[in-house]
């Protein structure tokens, strides 16, 4: 399968290479600054920009991608197989892995937690991914607590029986909701297991004091090729990221875990004492806006449309000092089946006043719009505002600490609308669908937060998944394209903004090869494979 995913990527480069030492030393701390605590270090539950990378460091999955590749290698597993059918996976695990708390990981552990992700209780915004393994929708759904399609014929060996071939399989078991927790210890802290994580990973979680500091160190255990190098990982909280800025210009601090603030990009972009250090790195991601279905008067497709029409998206680029590309539709351009003859709906307010009127809101109506209250979205939340007041919309802007957001916009009835960015989480169209505008997706806790759902272009979307042979790789590529435009152009379940690049800034200490610091499968920075001098 991964065979023609790999040239998905090809438009994704760095544009400023990063200064290099010859080989890795072991050895050595940093520290890396946040504004806002996670959403979660729970694997089964994070699901923020910020939270993926350290949660990738903690705990392994079956398998993983090389570094800065989107090719799929055994972890946990030592091998796997896939039946002719496309519907049988077999893996094979490795033996004497340990948890960090020292109890060896077995087949039963892999199967537990796939299927505590599955469990609603769980609130995993990850369960829509796992519904094609067998028995997985009877545990959403209340009907069964384990999953039949998930057996384990020995201690080191775990088969998964598919509903139908799905051609994203072995990059869904590299995601992090994948991952494998010890049961004892994931129930004994339930909901607080986020504080407690106990994995395989190369790093162990050993202080959470929650809105300040996660502290790692190196799993002592733990050695793929040599990685991991550095001892310790300080994960600090309550920074302001032009404070965070500062603080690495003076070397006081590695790396930003934030998006880098645009109040900084122009001077430090053109500082030379950072030259070679200061990152714009191509990514698979698109910045749009939410509209939920449930809260009237956004049920109204008049309105959806109306609302798409009246941002200027090109005003909203040039606030963020142009660091990104507008776009009208779904996929980001790197991305295998964008249609660069799409443009989306067009911005016209005189149209989106009639639309309005059309839909018997001609006098307009008052609404809120919920955002991350660190820059830049309070800036291009005051922009929406201002744009859609010209049509007769009052909006009440809504600012959040990132796990608030997440909460509030999660809920059925939670956010009218939302500002939000979609980071692909593995290279394929379906990424951009089944997490964040498919019919599993939309329920409390998920990140489909439009909680739209359209049966006819869910079934076209399994569908497409199911076209697992890489023959019709072509044809699958173009169902989802087809699938993408009409969800835009015929339900306008979103406002699509802009894609954006994504800028960092590294200490002069902080080494590794390039590729380390990429983005392409939503991990920025990869704690195994950076090292210090």
């Amino acid at each position: 399968m991964s065979r023609y995913l790999m040239p998905l990527l090809a438009g994704l480069i760095l544009a400023s290479p990063l200064a290099l030492a010859d080989e890795p030393k072991r050895g050595g701390e940093i520290t890396i600054i946040y504004r806002d605590d996670f959403d979660s270090m729970d694997p089964a539950i994070g699901y923020s920009f910020q939270s993926w990378t350290p949660i990738k460091a903690v705990f392994d999955g079956l398998v993983d991608y090389k570094p800065g590749t989107t090719e799929i290698e055994p972890d946990l597993a030592e091998s796997y197989e896939i039946s002719p059918d496309g519907k049988t996976y077999t893996f094979k695990l490795r033996q004497g892995v340990k948890f960090h708390n020292g109890r060896e990981l077995k087949a039963a552990d892999i199967k537990y937690s796939i299927e505590r992700t599955c469990n609603p209780k769980t609130q995993s915004p990850g369960a829509s991914y796992y519904t094609g393994i067998i028995g997985c929708q009877d545990i959403i759904d209340g009907k069964a607590t384990e999953a039949s399609g998930i057996t384990t014929p020995d201690d080191y060996t775990v088969v998964f029986q598919l509903t139908e071939p799905n051609a994203t399989m072995l990059h869904l078991f590299a995601l992090n909701f994948a991952f494998a927790v010890p049961k004892e210890v994931a129930e004994e802290y339930g909901e607080d297991f986020t504080h407690h994580g106990v994995g395989t990973g190369a790093y162990k979680m050993v202080e959470y004091t929650p809105g300040q500091r996660v502290v790692l160190e190196r799993n002592p255990h733990t050695d793929k090729d040599g990685r991991p190098y550095i001892d310790k990982i300080t994960l600090q909280f309550g920074v302001e990221p032009v404070t965070g800025v500062l603080r690495i210009e003076k070397g006081e601090a590695d790396t930003l875990g934030e998006i880098f603030p645009p109040a900084k990009y122009l001077e430090v972009s053109q500082n030379p004492a950072v030259k070679g250090r200061f990152l714009t790195v191509g990514q698979l991601n698109t910045n749009y806006m939410s509209m939920n279905f449930n809260i009237k008067p956004f049920d109204d497709l008049r309105v959806r449309r109306a609302v798409n029409m009246a941002v200027n998206k090109q005003r909203l680029v040039q606030v963020l000092n142009n660091r990104g590309t507008v776009t009208g539709q779904i996929l980001p351009p790197a991305m295998a089946g964008f249609n660069p003859k799409f443009q989306g709906y067009p911005y016209d307010p005189e149209k989106a006043k009639g639309l309005l009127k059309e839909a018997g809101l001609g006098d307009g109506f008052t609404t809120e719009l919920y955002f991350q209250n660190v820059d830049p979205w309070p800036r291009m939340a005051q922009v929406i505002q201002q744009d859609l007041a010209a049509i007769g919309i009052k909006v009440e802007l809504r600012g959040l600490e990132m796990a608030s957001l997440f909460g509030t916009a999660g809920k059925p009835d939670g956010a009218p609308m939302a500002l939000t960015e979609w980071y692909a989480d593995f290279p394929d169209p379906s990424n951009f669908y089944t997490a964040i505008l498919g019919c599993g997706a939309a329920v409390e806790g998920g990140f489909n937060w439009s909680f739209y759902c359209n049966e006819d272009i869910d079934a076209r979307a399994k569908a497409a998944d199911a076209l697992a042979d890489p023959a019709r790789a072509q044809e699958r590529i173009d169902d989802w394209s087809k699938i993408m435009i009409d969800i835009i152009e015929q339900d306008a379940a979103w406002v699509p903004l802009f894609n954006s690049n994504r800028f960092s800034l590294r200490s002069a200490k902080l080494k590794g090869d390039e590729t380390i610091f990429t983005d392409i499968i939503s991990q920025p920075f990869n704690f195994e494979a950076a090292w210090v001098e």
